[in-house]
């Protein structure tokens, strides 16, 4: 067994933004159609947390409906200092917060401040996912969620050849891509 001198140990320590004194601003990733339901939850913790929404209209028969629907889905903006850091994660629908390896960013005022500035300003937005072949994929709804595999081939928009690791067969899937979010194993923890 090899032993660490005291400089590698130094090396491997994970960079942590988060600060005892200064408020930054994460992202954390949330169950799926619950990123309104958490923010509320965090603010009756008192943590600041933002999702940005988008409206749009839905012409029916009888009448029109505004819906306010998340710009990214699964996650939320929390602004948080190091001691709030346990109580987002005990927050419902919370699943984790987004790291690289063991790192937790944090994301710059200016950025948070420019999807603000977007969803208020520019409507038609739409946030997607391009899959390619290889691309490991997360269902994240209906009655597959929880599902992982490996896109095999992506055959029209909404017919994919997955291969689900958890069962150990491939599947061709008539699915909504909202329904799929890549897996990124680098980006999560």
């Amino acid at each position: 067994m090899k032993r660490l001198s005291i400089g590698e140990c130094d090396t491997m320590k994970a960079i942590n933004n988060l600060s005892s004194t200064e408020f930054k601003w994460f992202a954390v990733y949330t169950k799926y159609k619950a990123e309104k339901y958490v923010v509320k939850s965090l603010a009756a913790k008192k943590v600041e947390a933002y999702v940005p929404l988008i409206s749009y209209t839905k012409r029916y028969l009888r009448k029109i409906k505004t819906y306010n629907t998340p710009l990214i889905n699964c996650y939320v903006f929390v602004k948080i200092l190091k001691e709030d850091y346990v109580k987002v994660l005990e927050t419902e629908h919370v699943m984790r917060f987004l790291k690289i390896k063991n790192d937790l960013i944090a994301i710059p005022e200016s950025e948070i401040e420019l999807m603000k500035r977007v969803v208020g300003e520019v409507n038609e937005i739409e946030v997607s996912h391009e899959f390619l072949d290889g691309d490991e994929v997360e269902i994240v709804a209906g009655q597959l969620t929880g599902l992982k595999g490996k896109l095999l081939k992506k055959e029209s928009r909404n017919n994919f050849l997955i291969e689900l690791q958890s069962v150990g067969l491939q599947m061709r899937i008539h699915i909504d891509p909202e329904y799929l979010i890549p897996v990124r194993n680098h980006i999560f923890a």
